[in-house]
């Protein structure tokens, strides 16, 4: 997988996971609701870096579908939790193979991106994996 490869699907998780998000801020329990905004506000951050990294790699950045279908219906608080937790993991993942198709500070911010998607899937969870980005993938 080349570097623009992997930023182009990297930028695909990043706009499914702002959509996932928005699921999840309207059903998580108030108590958790400013985490579901910071991971939000991360997501759309990340979203918007890759666009750019996407062009500075000579490619046309991957646009948002107009809805995204989730992996389980999500009813109440403890749907948006398990929910946050699968976007995260998915994030993680697909940083994983940008660390390994990019180098430089490329492949430094990938790893920092995959990083905060492992912590704040911990954080939703309340569990760790052993290998971020890549148990998850099996």
């Amino acid at each position: 997988m080349s570097a623009l490869q992997a930023a182009q699907a990297a930028l695909a998780a990043e706009h499914a996971a702002v959509y996932g998000y928005g699921v999840v801020g309207g059903r998580v329990a108030e108590g958790r609701r400013a985490e579901a905004t910071a991971a939000y506000q991360a997501h759309r951050a990340r979203r918007d870096a890759l666009r750019r990294t996407v062009r500075d790699l000579g490619g046309t950045p991957t646009a948002a579908a107009a809805a995204y279908e989730l992996p389980f219906r999500v009813a109440d608080p403890a749907g948006a939790v398990r929910l946050a937790a699968v976007l995260e993991d998915r994030v993680a993942g697909v940083y994983s193979d940008l660390v390994r198709a990019a180098d430089g500070a490329l492949r430094r911010e990938a790893a920092a991106a995959l990083r905060e998607a492992a912590v704040r899937a911990v954080r939703w969870r309340g569990s760790d994996v052993t290998f971020p980005g890549l148990a998850e993938r099996v």
